[in-house]
């Protein structure tokens, strides 16, 4: 297989399509037609679910199986990668977790209430599917890119990534609204949710298929011709206190994670809960008029996305990361205001509009001002992987505190305005980067 160099435009556009291929997962198992689906489930005013003995509310139940997911994968995490440097073959654990999510997606066709253990399952597995294949594919970021293309590929594979998803997301659309054109039968209701069903099928599918050519081009990494024992298991957590301990010494870098970790934990914990919150807290008017709104709130959040993402790109370019990441976790923390007053659908529709402005380029800019950050290593899965920890451990963080006051209080809204306070702690924590004019950071 030819070896491409770094920087060169097809190793960067190979890296970049893996987005395409998993973003559909983002789209339409998280944040789309499952959401919609799960809530399809619970007709009647209960929405408790009666799991391990006791009755939780079905939008606290899911926040917590995906706190628990995170709270795995930031544990396998350090493992994974340290085998994977310690082998040079990090394309064979991102491989592994892409397919074993791309198949949990599939068997999410079989959800059911009667069967919630084996079901909840699926739903745990795709998350970590995603979310494991996603610490090696950042990690490939510094070895393909240098650190002058780092920002622009960063926003390329969002960009990307909104495409796909979006256009897959139309077909299933059509699917749901109008079952009889693809030949799906039953009652209004039956049809919709099998076409929601098969939807899932076809993530699954659409992720195996379209990774393919991201995996003919990637590297491998760099080989060791080490094999992997018990004695390399822990490896990664060595590495990542070898990481912890460089980091520490870096007080630029220090102080961004810092921020990063904080404004994070509110960012993954709204776009994972956003059409949940959309489908219990909005007046829609009807079921069908609630399907279609869903929808169209999260096509406009992934069109307007790759506006975001394109302009974060520029605007970095000319002010700098750092002052730019302070204007959007602004944007963010006025978003968590105007959100616990948000009733009709057209209120939402304007916040799924300011969310898609802010939402790609905040994970594109984040995700390349650490690459920037980062000393000059060849250990980058490690560096990354300390990263996506932090990542992890905010979400549990945050998706724990939003279950919790979703399940005590009973409303979402108090959930969505508590999180105004992350967004404001990581605005601080972001003033307090120190400037590097030479990068303009």
């Amino acid at each position: 297989m030819k070896i491409y160099p770094k920087g060169s435009k097809k190793l960067l556009n190979a890296w970049a399509f893996y987005d395409w291929a998993n973003s559909v997962y983002t789209l339409t198992i998280a944040s789309t037609i499952f959401p919609i689906f799960y809530g399809a489930l619970f007709l009647t005013d209960n929405k408790q679910v009666h799991v391990f003995e006791i009755d939780i509310k079905n939008t606290a139940l899911i926040s917590f199986v995906t706190a628990f997911a995170f709270l795995v994968i930031a544990f396998m995490s350090p493992i994974l990668s340290g085998i994977a440097d310690y082998i040079g073959n990090k394309k064979v654990f991102m491989k592994f977790f892409c397919y074993t999510g791309a198949l949990a997606c599939i068997g999410l066709n079989w959800f059911s209430l009667d069967y919630i253990y084996i079901s909840l399952t699926f739903y745990f597995l795709g998350l970590i599917g995603y979310w494991g294949s996603l610490v090696f594919y950042n990690s490939y970021l510094p070895d393909i890119a240098f650190p002058e293309q780092q920002d622009r590929i960063s926003a390329k594979g969002f960009s990307l990534g909104y495409i796909g998803s979006v256009l897959l997301l139309i077909v299933n659309l059509a699917m749901v609204m109008k079952p009889d054109l693809f030949g799906i039968t039953g009652t209004e209701g039956e049809a919709a949710m099998k076409a929601m069903r098969y939807s899932f099928i076809m993530v699954g599918i659409w992720w195996i298929v379209f990774s393919q050519y991201t995996y003919y081009i990637l590297p491998k990494g760099i080989k060791t011709g080490h094999k992997v024992t018990k004695d390399v298991v822990f490896n990664g957590f060595k590495e990542l206190k070898l990481v912890f301990a460089d980091i520490k010494e870096n007080i630029r870098l220090k102080r961004y994670l810092r921020a990063f970790f904080v404004y994070s934990m509110a960012v993954q914990t709204i776009m994972l809960v956003a059409t949940y919150f959309g489908e219990q807290e909005v007046e829609w008017g009807g079921e069908q008029e609630k399907t279609m709104g869903l929808i169209v709130s999260i096509l406009v959040i992934q069109i307007v996305a790759i506006l975001g993402a394109f302009l974060t790109s520029r605007a970095s370019e000319k002010f700098g990361n750092i002052r730019t990441l302070i204007v959007i976790n602004f944007i963010w923390m006025c978003l968590c205001f105007y959100g616990y007053f948000v009733e009709t659908p057209t209120q939402f529709y304007i916040t799924a509009m300011f969310v898609g402005l802010v939402m790609g380029g905040i994970q594109a800019l984040s995700r390349s001002t650490y690459s920037k950050f980062l000393p000059n290593t060849d250990d980058t899965t490690s560096y990354f992987s300390f990263y996506d920890v932090a990542e992890k451990i905010g979400i549990v963080i945050g998706m724990v505190i939003y279950g919790s006051i979703d399940q005590i209080t009973g409303s979402m809204r108090n959930s969505i305005l508590f999180l105004f306070i992350f967004f404001l702690i990581g605005i601080i924590l972001l003033y307090r980067v120190p400037k590097d004019e030479a990068q303009q950071l």
